[in-house]
Order: C-alpha cells, then structure tokens, then sequence
C-alpha cells in the first residue's frame, strides 16, 4: 500500500516555515510534523474543518511515517470522531485517504486559527502561550458556570 503523503495549504506554507525552528527562524516547534499536528488539534478543538485550495510547492508532502505512534492515534480518533464509523481505520487505500484528508482539513483549519492569532506577533512562542492560556481559562470558565436560568419560573 503506497503511504499518503500529508499536504500543507499553499496560503499557510509560509505560517509553517516560520513556526519551525531554524537557523532563520526561532519558532516553537522543531518540525513540520509537530506543526500539523498541534495545527490539527487546535482545528478539531475549535470545530474548524478548512478544505485546502491548494498545495504548497515548496513544502513537500509529509510522509506518514514520520508522524510518531502517538500522532498517528490523533489522525485516528479525529477520523472516527467525524465519520462516527470505526472502519475509518480500516488498513485500505480508500480508509487512509479518507483520514489523511480529515487530517488535512482539521490542520488547515488550525492553521488558520493561528494565522489570525498570531497576526504581528514578533515572538510567535510567546503568542502560543497566550493562545493556550487563554483556551485553558476559557474552559475553567464553562466549568464553573452555573446556569441560574432553571430556577426561574
């Protein structure tokens, strides 16, 4: 079975090459692959799912061997979580396809999310940090909310 290869947006290959730490650049992440995959988790968390327009040229496709057990289990869940059908992770070209799309999409979605976020930053992990704190105290939030309106008659 050939692998799929994981496609990046040819509007946020710039994003991901700066958020990669390089000899150029001090981005908080040191590979594409973690890019994508915090970029897919922040997609699936906040519900946005973003069809690619087109492929970026100067980025090559990621080969899914180099995405770790662990990332493979997150294109996993995120792939039954949205089909609700568990022979999405069947081992068939048409399964894997469907995943790495799903993948893609979520990514792209998170991508996007950090393209706004992140919109003239000078220190991109400083930023990041305040994106997490901020998605944390939100959900520290919901949980203490007490909806008073089942006491009004």
């Amino acid at each position: 079975m050939p692998a799929n290869r994981i496609k990046i947006a040819k509007d946020k290959a710039e994003l991901v090459k700066s958020l990669v730490s390089s000899k150029d650049t001090t981005g908080p992440f040191q590979t594409y692959v973690e890019v994508m995959v915090f970029a897919a988790a922040l997609g699936a968390k906040q519900k946005k799912r973003v069809p690619l327009e087109g492929i970026a040229k100067d980025l090559s496709p990621l080969r899914q061997d180099y995405f770790a057990s662990s990332f493979i289990l997150l294109i996993n869940l995120l792939s039954i979580t949205e089909t609700k059908d568990i022979r999405i992770i069947s081992d068939d070209d048409l399964a894997d396809e469907q995943r790495i799309h799903i993948f893609e999409e979520y990514a792209n979605g998170g991508l996007e999310i950090l393209q706004n976020k992140l919109h003239g930053a000078v220190d991109y992990s400083e930023r990041l940090l305040l994106v997490l704190s901020s998605e944390r105290f939100k959900e520290e939030q919901d949980e203490e909310e007490f909806d008073l309106s089942k006491f009004l008659a």
